[in-house]
């Protein structure tokens, strides 16, 4: 290990007990640093061993001047690892989620605000969160003193890019298992001559004698459309190898024991409510947890979510206090001691060993948390909850008609995912539409003085205009839509939503006042102004020229030129003595 860290390496710790001084300051880097492109798609490696005395230890973090404090290593170290309970044989793939440690992220990688605002929000990136994806091998070793090989291969990125880095390390680990360090170098040093990922292109990816083919996704995709086609493939020999998506699962082969329990799992998710999912191994728990979390695309989701969550957990004691309400978090576990310890919260599903058989597998029953029994808990969905709206009985039908036709399971996916799109589109459209007649009128907005305020928003004027706006448009599904709506202002994912479309709007608002200026005869407004109004003028347009140019205000370039020549215009009416102010040499 250590010829790759080479002379003098400064080790993330070869140990949980035997770390160097924890710091939670990263290094900064500029895209003309080293490994600029490298922390555009990830933050490091991390390789993770069982040793004897210790346990999981944390055995290598490349590049080898990210840094990481004892709480993230320790993290880490428990979470690459399935629990004991699991009896992993052979390799695993699995991820989890995990909260970063010593502040606010440093600005490592400085086109994130590019790249958020192109790409779809429920796939930016994570601010304050790491993703780990995770590569685990158990296999018998008579060299080895315990009788087995264990050791995960980690990649800790800020993307939700499942498929994606799934991909990536079922190409790499298996050969760095294989040759160990100078392998990961090698792949290390490809990664960093990736091009940034950009929303709305197709990208070729090369690695380790293959080019992984992936379209990033754009806020501009249609949500059902494909994503593009294999292209330059002329120049590429190999064929490229060409995922369907960087981050969508099989939806349905994840949902199959709990089909029956679609709807009801997709309003628990809308409504932010605290989900224990009981699996039987990572794999199982984190794909269950991703799958449920993804539910409500286009919405992001703004609750805390833990794909794989262990006892060694530094938020271990904060998730299972009794002293208050369980947090708006859906928690993926495999240990059945979780049972005992969250029996108290209101909704649990517990699943089964996959069944990959032809037939569908046995739908697990909802039960009353009453019947919640200690280790020998059934499969099942226990909750008190009852869903607002009927079940879809027409989807259900054509999913099992799609079993006994053995029709694909992407085409299976793709039609349980189109539903559950279409449900979510038809709540939030009238949200949307609500939400859009509180902007003032476009005539309101005069270049002279500061535009008018959005409106507040009333949930009784919402709930009536359900009446003739509501869902019942684009949705079939009859139910209690009104007591939905009423629950979901109580949850995060309202409050997320409102910010997030508040914050649009009030931009929005900001630009057209700007285009508002630009048209309005400058000269005329300035006859009567004095140099203090003037000036004042000046910095506003500035400023806002400067939040325009940073890609905040959504403006065209001509409108962007204008307000530049508007500056230049106002400054060169005033005294040379302001010029030189505010124009310095």
């Amino acid at each position: 290990m250590d010829a790759l860290l080479g002379p003098g390496p400064r080790r993330a710790g070869s140990s949980l007990g035997a770390a160097g001084p924890a710091s939670s300051c990263r290094a900064a880097r500029t895209p003309a640093a080293p490994w600029a492109r490298f922390s555009a798609w990830l933050e490091c490696v991390c390789v993770v061993t069982f040793d004897l005395e210790l346990g999981q230890a944390l055995e290598l973090v490349y590049p080898n001047d990210f840094r990481l404090t004892d709480k993230e290593k320790s993290s880490i170290c428990y979470l690459s690892f399935p629990d004991s309970h699991s009896g992993c044989l052979g390799d695993t793939q699995f991820s989890f989620r995990m909260r970063q440690c010593g502040g606010q992220r440093s600005p490592w990688y400085a086109n994130d605000r590019h790249y958020h605002s192109r790409a779809p929000v429920a796939l930016q990136r994570e601010p304050a969160h790491y993703f780990g994806y995770v590569y685990f091998r158990q296999v018998k070793d008579s060299s080895v003193k315990r009788g087995y090989f264990q050791k995960s291969l980690v990649l800790v990125s800020r993307l939700p890019f499942v498929r994606l880095f799934q991909a990536l390390l079922s190409l790499i680990a298996p050969e760095y298992f294989d040759k160990l360090a100078p392998c990961l170098e090698a792949v290390c040093s490809e990664i960093d001559q990736w091009p940034v990922p950009v929303p709305g292109q197709t990208l070729n990816l090369p690695v380790m004698g293959v080019v992984v083919q992936v379209h990033i996704p754009s806020r501009m995709d249609k949500p059902e459309s494909s994503p593009p086609k294999q292209c330059d493939q002329e120049n590429l020999l190999p064929a490229p190898m060409v995922l369907a998506s960087v981050h969508e699962l099989d939806l349905f082969r994840c949902f199959r024991p709990v089909l029956t329990h679609v709807q009801t799992l997709w309003e628990l998710m809308l409504l932010g409510e605290p989900l224990l999912v009981l699996a039987p191994s990572p794999d199982v728990s984190s794909e269950m947890v991703l799958a449920l979390t993804s539910c409500l695309q286009p919405l992001r989701f703004c609750c805390d979510f833990r794909p794989y969550f262990t006892i060694h957990d530094s938020e271990f004691k904060e998730f299972t206090t009794r002293t208050q309400a369980p947090p708006n978090v859906v928690l993926g576990v495999t240990n059945p001691f979780f049972i005992k310890t969250l029996q108290h919260w209101p909704h649990i599903l517990r699943v089964g060993e996959p069944k990959m058989s032809g037939d569908l597998p046995k739908q697990v029953k909802l039960k009353k948390p009453s019947r919640l029994k200690t280790l020998d808990t059934k499969p099942g969905l226990y909750t008190a909850y009852t869903a607002h709206l009927h079940r879809d009985k027409a989807l259900l039908k054509r999913l099992l008609k799609g079993v006994q036709k053995k029709r694909p399971s992407d085409v299976q996916s793709a039609l349980l995912r189109r539903h559950l799109l279409e449900l979510t589109q038809s709540f939030i459209i009238p949200l949307e539409h609500y939400m859009a007649s509180l902007m003032p009128l476009q005539k309101s907005i005069t270049p002279w003085k500061t535009p008018p305020q959005i409106r507040p928003f009333s949930q009784d004027d919402f709930l009536r205009s359900l009446e003739h706006a509501g869902p019942q448009l684009t949705c079939i599904l009859k139910g209690d839509w009104l007591g939905l709506y009423r629950r979901f202002f109580k949850s995060p994912h309202f409050d997320g939503w409102y910010r997030q479309r508040h914050k649009e709007m009030a931009l929005k608002l900001e630009a057209l006042h700007l285009e508002a200026i630009c048209e309005a005869n400058i000269e005329t407004w300035m006859k009567d102004k004095s140099e203090v109004e003037v000036v004042d003028l000046v910095l506003k347009l500035r400023e806002k020229l400067v939040r325009a140019q940073g890609h905040q205000l959504p403006v065209k370039e001509a409108t962007l030129q204008r307000a530049q020549l508007y500056i230049e215009t106002v400054i060169s009416s005033l005294p040379k003595d302001l010029q030189a102010v505010l124009c310095p040499p």
